[in-house]
């Protein structure tokens, strides 16, 4: 037995030797020990090698660099990599060329000791050449010998061919824009761009206009290029274009210049403001359109736009225009169709302008039902971009446009893009545009209900300042309160409009009925903020209102003042100007000490405690010195944006905000106080002084021009 013991400690301990010298099983993380011929690192994989962040290849495929590359490799010890497994090895890499005189020229690395996981990289030396075809290889290597080399078995080498000189300026050149001095229209027209090589190895062009990010494009087999480019403004415009060879080494840059004129007329345009019996409209360009007989021209027109009338459609099948031809004509290019329209009815389908296409439209804009809600239409062929709420007796300007170089259909509403931009295939469309119909199997289907006005049709894109002038309504004058005097304490509007009706606690003061001994030291003399007096409030009753609201707070409006506070410190908010309904207000501007602040306060909803949304405005009060500011409140429904101004600019960040609550207030406007949880509130310490309301969006540029 006790030989037996023996022999089992012996077959033991060598088992524990063998263990030993080979390969350790182990826990995650922990290295392997290598000693033994079985324990050779295994060969490494072309797939896992790169050169300069290309992948190995040879022949036709091997990459070409315009910097001395740094090749990487993954390697991989006995352990071949496995989960959990960690092999320590150094690698041995290889690099070799024909030189000038015809002998092989090789130069080599080998790496510290790494743990297999990492990545294994050799920045080849200067000496490597240029032009010429370099190859490279790499091993694992550890004690106990070398893995075969990358190249060898079913493996290959990794070629690369370094390249520094830099291809020759392209040619560039344009028919519909040339280089030559001559304005070309110009605004909204594609045109043309072709850039040729001078060098066999270019294989691509890098681009930009002036104001544009750089761009890049293939070159075709001939070794040049075509781009198109649409002006957005007029002016001199500059291309610059740079010739990109394969190893990533762009030449000399091409700056070539031309001078783009203003954007071509529309192809056809009717004003539809032709006088009341007319049964055709006269076109101002193209040609004069037949009108149904439930056509009635002197139809009201867009207010703040050069339209003084428009044609109303009945929505029977009299209800129509057309001159008899085709508008667009080629429906596979770039064109756009639009005008001013206001809907008697939104349900159902109805269409504002189309083109037959056979027994169907090659595109109809107009309204359709979208998720159980009317939204506005552009179809082209058998796509549709959908979006905006068209509302029954609301004006808007609807355009829909069809982009050939994306392929894609867009929708503007009020000078803004609404929907999601749609690839389109174009059907052809030889037939008649029509106004406030569309083609449909069975005839003309689709009918608009409402008026439209200044219907335009155009060959080219209709960019977005033209868009933006094209949906503008100037913003018209509600009332202008001076608030020089208060005959009968009733402070009258400049138009003679509805006068703001002074309560307890508010006066007008004027310099020439407040007089005071300028010599006596307690003589305290107020002065006009502006004009011969203002409106003072005492901050405890003190306001100024009219009967009925002054703005449609539902829709776009502008109301301004200018205010002073007669405190340096107040202790709780003062409301200066304010319209709203029983519960809130649809809109106040006031004075908050806590945050020492001019507010833009809007209410969600005319509801006691209803949600609100506010614009801030960080001020010092101004303890009845100065000119105050001039506060104005902003209200853009078409883009569902509020904006704050304090003294004609309002802040980058914070000074406008998405609001889509608004609300139709009932009551009049206020000046001195505010709606509260208890009532009438907020009532204002100070003065103010020349009121303006405005229905509609007023400019920035008027905002600052305000007195």
């Amino acid at each position: 037995m006790t030989e037996r013991r023996g022999q089992g400690r012996v077959r033991r301990a060598a088992a524990a030797a063998v263990i030993a010298a080979g390969t350790v099983l182990a826990t995650p993380g922990t290295v392997l020990a290598a000693v033994g011929e079985e324990l050779v690192p295994k060969q490494p994989l072309t797939a896992d090698l790169e050169t300069g962040g290309a992948a190995c290849a040879v022949g036709d495929e091997r990459p070409y660099v315009g910097t001395v590359p740094r090749v990487t490799a993954r390697l991989y010890g006995p352990g071949g990599g496995q989960p959990g497994e960690a092999s320590r090895v150094r690698g041995e890499f290889e690099a070799w060329w024909q030189g000038e005189d015809g002998a092989e020229e090789r130069v080599s690395l080998t790496t510290s000791m790494l743990n297999d996981t990492a990545p294994f990289r050799w920045q080849l030396p200067d000496t490597v050449p240029d032009e010429t075809v370099v190859s490279w290889r790499v091993r694992a290597v550890n004690d106990a010998g070398a893995s075969a080399w990358s190249s060898e078995g079913a493996g290959a080498p990794c070629e690369f061919v370094y390249d520094r000189t830099l291809p020759d300026a392209p040619v560039v050149t344009s028919a519909d824009y040339p280089d030559d001095n001559t304005w070309t229209p110009g605004v909204g027209v594609r045109g043309a761009f072709r850039f040729t090589a001078r060098a066999e190895d270019v294989v691509a062009f890098a681009y930009t206009f002036m104001g544009e990010p750089l761009r890049t494009v293939d070159v075709r087999p001939d070794g040049s290029a075509e781009i198109t480019f649409v002006p957005k403004a007029s002016g001199v415009q500059t291309l610059s274009v740079e010739a990109q060879d394969r190893a990533g080494n762009r030449g000399p840059r091409t700056d070539y210049t031309f001078r783009i004129g203003q954007g071509p007329a529309p192809v056809a345009r009717w004003k539809l403001t032709d006088a009341a019996g007319s049964r055709s409209a006269a076109a101002e360009n193209g040609t004069a359109a037949r009108a149904g007989a439930g056509v009635t021209f002197g139809a009201p027109a867009p207010s703040g736009t050069p339209l003084t009338t428009t044609a109303s459609l009945d929505g029977t099948g009299h209800g129509f225009l057309t001159p008899g031809a085709p508008v667009v004509a080629d429906t596979a290019k770039d064109f756009a169709v639009g005008g001013w329209v206001r809907p008697a009815r939104v349900d159902g389908s109805r269409t504002v302008l189309s083109q037959d296409a056979g027994t169907g439209r090659a595109f109809a804009l107009g309204l359709t039902q979208t998720g159980g809600a009317p939204a506005w239409s552009f179809a082209v062929g058998g796509a549709r971009v959908t979006g905006g709420l068209p509302e029954t007796g609301d004006w808007a300007y609807v355009l829909g446009q069809y982009d050939a170089g994306t392929g894609t259909v867009r929708l503007y509403v009020n000078g803004r893009a609404a929907g999601e931009e749609t690839a389109a295939v174009p059907v052809a469309g030889e037939g008649d545009f029509q106004i406030g119909r569309a083609r449909g199997a069975r005839g003309y289907r689709d009918r608009w209900q409402g008026e439209i006005g200044d219907v335009r049709a155009y060959d080219r894109i209709v960019v977005p300042d033209e868009l933006t002038d094209l949906a503008t309504r100037a913003a018209q004058r509600t009332g202008h309160w001076a608030l020089d005097s208060a005959p009968d304490g009733l402070a009258p509007e400049s138009d003679g409009g509805a006068p703001l009706k002074l309560g307890a606690g508010a006066s007008v003061f004027r310099l020439d009925g407040d007089p005071c001994d300028l010599l006596d030291p307690d003589c305290f003399q107020d002065w006009p903020l502006e004009g011969e007096g203002h409106l003072r409030l005492d901050g405890v009753s003190g306001h100024a209102a009219t009967d009925a609201p002054v703005v449609d707070t539902s829709g776009s409006f502008t109301v301004s003042a200018r205010v002073r506070l007669t405190d340096d410190a107040p202790a709780a908010p003062m409301t200066a100007i304010s319209q709203g309904g029983e519960h809130g207000d649809a809109f106040k501007v006031r004075f908050d000490p806590e945050n020492s602040s001019w507010d833009l306060v809007l209410a969600h909803a005319d509801e006691p405690g209803a949600p609100e949304t506010v614009l801030r405005r960080i001020e010092w009060p101004d303890g009845d010195v100065g000119a105050g500011h001039r506060v104005t409140v902003v209200y853009d429904a078409s883009a569902g944006q509020v904006s704050f101004y304090v003294d004609g600019w309002k802040e980058s960040v914070g000074g406008t905000a998405d609001f889509d609550a608004a609300w139709k207030s009932t009551g009049g406007l206020q000046l001195g106080r505010g709606r509260t949880a208890d009532g009438w509130g907020e009532h204002l310490k100070g003065v103010v002084d020349s009121v303006y309301a405005y229905a509609g969006v007023l400019s920035e540029e008027k905002i600052q021009q305000l007195p």
